[in-house]
Parts: structure tokens; C-alpha cells; sequence
């Protein structure tokens, strides 16, 4: 390729991690680049910094250096990895040791993995290497283990879109055997070392840090495969836990039991999901699930919002599609009268139904069977609404003329009269306007036919029963179109909520710091149960979100404000 050529595509990434200073990152990066010289790759150093360390040193012979550049900072000189140097030289892979590394000031880049970004950008391969304490979201952790500040860091973004990262890992006693025999430090620091940052139980938080994060980075890729699969058994490879929120008062009991079942699991995630019904929500507080969204995220869980009509599929759909093992459910707020106007089973018992092979755990909580009557229309979910409220408006003014004649003689016509109304409105509640008209005609026979003399005959003696048979079936009418008006608006305030739910959480990830663009994509695609979703501009793409992804990365830090450089990290006595 020649100079003013232009990539066919960019480079490839492949980052080796340290779980600490002195694994031997630097000497597994220069192995791999020797493996890639023998199978005849055009290869070449870009920088790599050996710290006098001579088995790293010995790593060097045999493969081509660039030279650095030279810039001159605060009366001294140091040297940098000259990037342009670099590109005109057009190797086919670079090697670029301390990709967190600060650049001295007088190059275009501030730090060392923008460098990296402009050689990927030329489609240059690059073998790079960082150890995790470098890492921007652990920066704060590794200080308040090691007690040693990290000046350098790398967003973790930039490790995340590597296409390859290799973990270099030690066990912390064979670390400090390595460190002992002096192959790390010199001779004068190794006790210092040894008891200050290079301690047993230091060492041990770091690699489990390492292990940790790089989990995750293995977990999206196995997502992405299982979309592009149309995977949708669960792979019980990592315990993840659900947990659903209603916004009801049992939310913060069922996201604490959620939360230590993950971690009795160990390394196991904690999701929390609410599904917006686009025709409604009973007993849904937007305060009370901004606050359970708080500790949900405060027990280092993700909070997500799918919509969805029927609540027990949406639920299971989201569990799969973050390859879910377990799912927490609060028991039933249901009352009993609840129960018999909308049958026996509930959201509960039809999950576990449907579960297959995702376990459901139930939690008794202190409103189990205290929930309130339902919203109008948003009760009845396994049955039809019109079928049930024109079987109700057929059924319920027989039973009522059941009941009436048994009593027949202790309540007067006037008290028929409202019961029959109260039947009428109740079902409105259900049915809507058709089931009340229904209701209305039959109750409006029933009363002629049983309670109105003659009784048992279709006529009426009195011309005042007639009037008040009238406006019976009048007053029946609109008050049963008055209800089914309300119920009608409910819904749409209640999709309305719905979709405003869904903009409070959009905009909420991109004040937390989410990429905006990404961050929209991606919660439209996971709230309204979409595979991919493209964002176009003149009709071509111009960003995209697809397959789901099970827990969502935490977001990386934004880079670092350039400090003055540290061209000599051992001489400042910071491990590397």
C-alpha cells in the first residue's frame, strides 16, 4: 500500500490486560508479535517501555523499531511513539505498549490510545497493553484498595471496542515470587513494594477486578451471538437475576431479596424491569419507581422499561433476551373481590406457568392480598373485555333477581330500583357501553317482570311505575356512557404515562453520561421489544442499536483532563 493510499477498512485491536504490574503484559504482547513475524506478518514496534527488565528486553531482538520522536518538557527531553512515522512506514500490525500512557505535551494527542485510534484509523493492526488499574470506571476502586492514586487512565470504551482482549494473569504469590527474584523491580524497591501495593490481599482484589470486568466484555460478545443465533433458550453461564417492579410499596423488599439472591450467586447480575402497559397500570407511582430505580442502581444493578399488554410475557421476553436464570415476582396485591371479578389466576401464577426454564421466585411482601379494585379496563386480562362485560350484563341482573326474590316483601320497589343501577354501573366498569346497555335492557325486563305490579306479566298498572321504569333505563344509559367515557380517557392517560416513562428514561441515560445517540437507540430497541433499531438520515444509516445485550456495561468515565506527563513511572515509585 502506498503512502496516499487510503485503508480499505480500519485495523484490528487486540489488547492484552494486566490483572497487575509486572504479570508479564508486555512480555506476552511481544511473544504474540514474534508468532505474527514467523507467519510472515509485516510487524513493527511502535513503542513499547521495558523498564529494564531484561527478559523483556531479550523480547525485542528481531523485530523492527520505529524511531520515537523527541519532544522537550520542563528543561528535560523525552521520547514518544511517533505516530506519523508510524503510518508512512505502513506495517501491517504495530505494537504500542501502555495504552493509558500520557503523551508528553507538543503532539496532536494527548494521550496514547488516541495515537492508537489514528493508526486503527490508517488500518494499521495494533497489539497494545494496559493494566487494569488503568481502567477509568476502577480508578477510584483501585485507589481505595491500593491507596496509590492512578494519574493515567483509559476510558473503558476503548478497551470494550477492542476485537480481541487476552487476559495476562498471576496468582498473587507467584507475582511476588517473580518480584523477589527481581525480574519486576530493582533490588532497592522490591521491599517496599512487596509490602506496600504488591500485598497478598491487593494483589487478590486486582485479579478478581480483572476477572470481573473482563466477564463482562464476555458476556456482550455471547449476547451478540445468541441474537445473530435467534438463541433463545437460556445458557446458564452467569447467574442474572430479575427482578419486576410494579412502582407499588413492595418494590424495595423485592429488589433487596433480589439483590442477595445475586449475590449468593457470586458474580451474579441484578436487573430490574418495569413494564409500562400501553393501556394501563393500576396502582403505577412514577415517584415510587424513580426511587426503587435509586437502589436499584446503588446495588450496582441496571433498571430497565419495556412496554408490553400482557404483563407475563413481557416479563419472560425480556428475561430471555438478557439470558435471565432467575426471576423475582412479589406475590399478588390482589384482594379477594379482586380475585373474583377477574379470575383466580394472576400475573404470578401465569409467569411461573410460562417460565419454562427460568426459575421464579414468589416474595411475601406486607401488601400481599391489600391491593385496591382494579382501574376500569385494565382488569379482565386473560378474557376478552366485550365477552366478559356482555356475559356480565346477561348474568349479573339474574343474579341480583335471584337474591331480590328471596327477600321479596323486607326491600321496597325503590330499593330494587337502585340495585338494579348499581348492577348497570358495575357493569360499565367491565364491559363498557354495549355490556351497560345490555345490563340496562335486561334489568329494565327483570324489574317489570318480577317487582313491578302485576308482577310476573310485562305490563304496568300504575302510569308512575312507568315513568320511573323510564328514566331507570335513562338514568342506566348515561350513566354507563359517563363511565365508559372515563375509562376510555384512563387508558390514554395511562399510555400517555406510559410514553412519558419512556422519555424520562431516555433522557436519564444521557445525563448519566451515556453516548446520546447509542443510549436512545438502545432504550428504544429494549422498551418496545424491537431486534435492531437504525437511525437514517437521507435513507442511509447513520447509527444503529441491535440484538439485545444482557446487562448493560457500566458507563466508562470520559477521558481524563492530559496531567504532566510521568515519561519514568518507576522512578516516582508507581508500579507499571
Amino acid at each position: 500500500m502506498s503512502a496516499g493510499d487510503g485503508p480499505s477498512s480500519p485495523g484490528r485491536l487486540k489488547v492484552f490486560l494486566g490483572s497487575a504490574p509486572g504479570v508479564g503484559k508486555t512480555y506476552r504482547m511481544l511473544d504474540e508479535a514474534h508468532r505474527r513475524l514467523g507467519r510472515g506478518q509485516d510487524l513493527v514496534i511502535g513503542y513499547v517501555e521495558c523498564h529494564g527488565r531484561p527478559h523483556t528486553e531479550a523480547q525485542l531482538q528481531g523485530i523492527e523499531v520505529v524511531v520515537r520522536a523527541e519532544r522537550a518538557y520542563r528543561g528535560g527531553r523525552f521520547t514518544e511513539m511517533d505516530v506519523d512515522a508510524v503510518i508512512a512506514r505502513r506495517p501491517e500490525v504495530a505494537v504500542v505498549d501502555e495504552l493509558a500512557h500520557t503523551n508528553v505535551p507538543g503532539g496532536r494527542n494527548a494521550k496514547r490510545w488516541q495515537d492508537v485510534e489514528e493508526l486503527l484509523a490508517a488500518g494499521i493492526d495494533v497489539l497494545a497493553a494496559v493494566n487494569v488499574q488503568h481502567l477509568e470506571s476502577l480508578n477510584d476502586v483501585v485507589q481505595k484498595i491500593t491507596g496509590v492514586p492512578q494519574r493515567e487512565t483509559v476510558p473503558d470504551e476503548v478497551v470494550r471496542r477492542a476485537d480481541q482482549i487476552e487476559l495476562v494473569d498471576m496468582a498473587p504469590e507467584g507475582l511476588r515470587r517473580r518480584m523477589a527474584h527481581g525480574n519486576v523491580y530493582a533490588a532497592e524497591k522490591v521491599d517496599a513494594a512487596l509490602s506496600n501495593y504488591f500485598r497478598v490481599g491487593n494483589l487478590t482484589a486486582l485479579r478478581e477486578l480483572a476477572l470481573l470486568w473482563l466477564a463482562g466484555r464476555v458476556d456482550e460478545g455471547l449476547q451478540r451471538y445468541r441474537a445473530q443465533h435467534e438463541i433463545h433458550k437460556v445458557w446458564e453461564t452467569r447467574e442474572r437475576v430479575v427482578v419486576a417492579l410494579t412502582g407499588g410499596p413492595e418494590g424495595e423488599t423485592l429488589i433487596r431479596r433480589a439483590a442477595r439472591i445475586a449475590d449468593r450467586a457470586g458474580s451474579g447480575a441484578l436487573l430490574a424491569v418495569h413494564v409500562a402497559r400501553s393501556d394501563g397500570l393500576a396502582d403505577t407511582d412514577p415517584g415510587a419507581l424513580a426511587a426503587q430505580r435509586q437502589l436499584v442502581e446503588g446495588l450496582g444493578g441496571s433498571y430497565h422499561s419495556v412496554v408490553g399488554d400482557d404483563i407475563p410475557v413481557a416479563l419472560l421476553d425480556f428475561a430471555r433476551a438478557a439470558n435471565a436464570t432467575q426471576l423475582v415476582l412479589g406475590t399478588s396485591r390482589r384482594g379477594w373481590i379482586r380475585r373474583a371479578l377477574t379470575g383466580g389466576r394472576g400475573i404470578g401464577e401465569t409467569t411461573i406457568e410460562l417460565s419454562g426454564d427460568i426459575d421464579v421466585h414468589m416474595v411475601t411482601h406486607e401488601r400481599s392480598g391489600r391491593g385496591r379494585l382494579p382501574v376500569p379496563g385494565t382488569g379482565l386480562r386473560r378474557l376478552p373485555r366485550r365477552i366478559a362485560g356482555l356475559a356480565s350484563g346477561l348474568v349479573l341482573p339474574a343474579l341480583l333477581t335471584a337474591l331480590l326474590c328471596l327477600v321479596r316483601g323486607s326491600v321496597n320497589l325503590t330499593s330494587d330500583t337502585l340495585l338494579y343501577l348499581a348492577v348497570v354501573v358495575g357493569v360499565a366498569l367491565l364491559g363498557g357501553i354495549l355490556s351497560a346497555l345490555l345490563a340496562s335492557v335486561t334489568a329494565s325486563l327483570l324489574l317489570n317482570y318480577y317487582f313491578i305490579p302485576p308482577v310476573h306479566e310485562f305490563t304496568i298498572a300504575e302510569p308512575n311505575n312507568v315513568l320511573a321504569l323510564v328514566v331507570f333505563a335513562l338514568v342506566g344509559t348515561v350513566v354507563a356512557g359517563v363511565v365508559d367515557t372515563g375509562a376510555r380517557f384512563s387508558r390514554r392517560a395511562a399510555r400517555a404515562a406510559a410514553e412519558a416513562e419512556t422519555l424520562s428514561a431516555l433522557a436519564g441515560s444521557v445525563l448519566r453520561g451515556d453516548r446520546a445517540v447509542p443510549a436512545l437507540l438502545d432504550r428504544l430497541r429494549e422498551t418496545f421489544g424491537m431486534h435492531e433499531v437504525l437511525l437514517l438520515r437521507s435513507g442511509a444509516p447513520i447509527a444503529s442499536a441491535s440484538a439485545p445485550s444482557g446487562a448493560p456495561a457500566a458507563p466508562s468515565g470520559a477521558p481524563a483532563a492530559p496531567s504532566a506527563p510521568a515519561p519514568c513511572p518507576e522512578a516516582s515509585g508507581l508500579p507499571v
